[in-house]
Order: structure tokens, then C-alpha cells, then sequence
């Protein structure tokens, strides 16, 4: 059902009426915002005590000198047992006991193991060997030129003797069961055996 012309123009006359009457109520309804006093005013200075903290470097700063420090107690001459009210004698008062002080406690420094530092070329060295450890001798063939089977990661190899594997490993010696790999960059030689362990 369509609506006439003049349907239209009071309706939206109606619409209008309510929006103004809604935002009127809202306005003259709404709550005025909640203040409260500031809790530091402008220039105020904090009086409350500053904890202690850890003591200042030059004095002492190990922590077990620090540890033991915190431990010492704080009330000397007074004992205090949870499960005693009374003292063992009997007497209905609480039985205090001169504490001892005791003497300060020396620091024991414990020598630090020095690690040795390794110089470049014996991490080489050492990255090379367990490199070439990699390699496992599966076996060769007994021709004119003895090929020989290695393997490294899934990675088949066929050479002879004196040849040269991945650019810097060359095959230095064969034996009738062990093959000796030499990196040419770092002088380092492995034995692997027919089983496959390398030495």
C-alpha cells in the first residue's frame, strides 16, 4: 500500500516531533561528571619512607654477604618460640635468652675456570673434522682404477684415489678397508672405515 503525499509529510513531521523531544530529555537529563580532590596537589613533596635497597657499588656487593646480612636478627636479646608460651621452668613468663652476636662473615671468592679461547684456525679444524665425519665408505670396485663408493647425507659419491670431493676433501689414501679423507684447507684427516664409522 502506497502512502500519499500528505501521509508522507506527516509522518516525517511525527519523526522529527520525537528526535527534538529525545534530545531535549537527554540534554536536560544527563548527570553532571563526578569529580574528586586530587590525591597529590601540584608541588606537594612525598613524606613516606624510602625503602633500602641494595647497598651502593665500592661496598659490599656479593649477594651472599647481602643474603646473610637480612638474615641476622633484627631484635637482639629476645627469643621467640611458636609453640612455648610459657618458659620450660614454668615460671608463666616468656623466657628470653641473650642472643649471640655473631661474628662477621668473611667471603670466600672461588677461583673462576677460565675457558681457553680457541684461535680461528682450530675452530676450522674442528668444523672440518666433524664435517668429514659425515662421510660413510660403502665399498669399492676392484678394477683397473678402483672406484669407491662414498656417501655423505644422502649424497652419493664415485671417485678414486686422489680425488678431490665437494671442492676440498680429496681422498688421501685407500685402504683395502678404510678410505682417509684429507681437507686440503685445514690439513685434517679422517679415517673412515668399510662399516662406515669415521676415526
Amino acid at each position: 500500500m502506497a502512502m500519499t503525499r500528505q501521509q508522507e509529510k506527516k509522518l516525517l513531521r511525527a519523526l522529527l516531533v520525537t528526535l527534538v523531544a529525545l534530545i531535549c530529555y537527554r540534554l536536560f537529563s544527563a548527570e553532571a561528571p563526578r569529580t574528586a580532590p586530587l590525591t597529590f596537589t601540584r608541588g606537594m613533596v612525598v613524606t613516606t619512607p624510602v625503602r633500602k635497597g641494595l647497598p651502593a657499588p665500592g661496598t659490599k656487593t656479593d649477594p651472599l654477604v647481602v643474603f646473610l646480612e637480612r638474615r641476622v636478627e633484627k631484635y637482639p636479646g629476645v627469643s621467640r618460640d611458636l609453640f612455648r608460651m610459657s618458659s620450660p621452668e614454668g615460671g608463666g613468663k616468656p623466657k628470653t635468652t641473650p642472643v649471640e652476636v655473631s661474628k662477621p662473615v668473611t667471603t670466600v671468592t672461588l677461583p673462576t675456570a677460565t675457558v681457553p679461547v680457541k684461535s680461528p684456525e682450530e675452530i676450522a679444524a674442528e668444523m672440518a673434522k666433524a664435517d668429514l665425519s659425515k662421510f660413510r665408505f660403502l665399498g669399492y670396485l676392484t678394477d683397473k682404477d678402483s672406484s669407491l663408493f662414498l656417501s655423505k647425507e644422502g649424497e652419493l659419491f664415485i671417485v678414486k684415489s686422489g680425488a678431490v670431493v665437494q671442492k676440498t676433501y680429496q681422498v688421501k689414501s685407500v685402504g683395502k678397508d678404510h678410505v682417509i679423507l684429507l681437507d686440503t684447507v685445514t690439513k685434517v684427516e679422517v679415517k673412515i672405515d668399510l662399516t662406515g664409522g669415521a676415526r
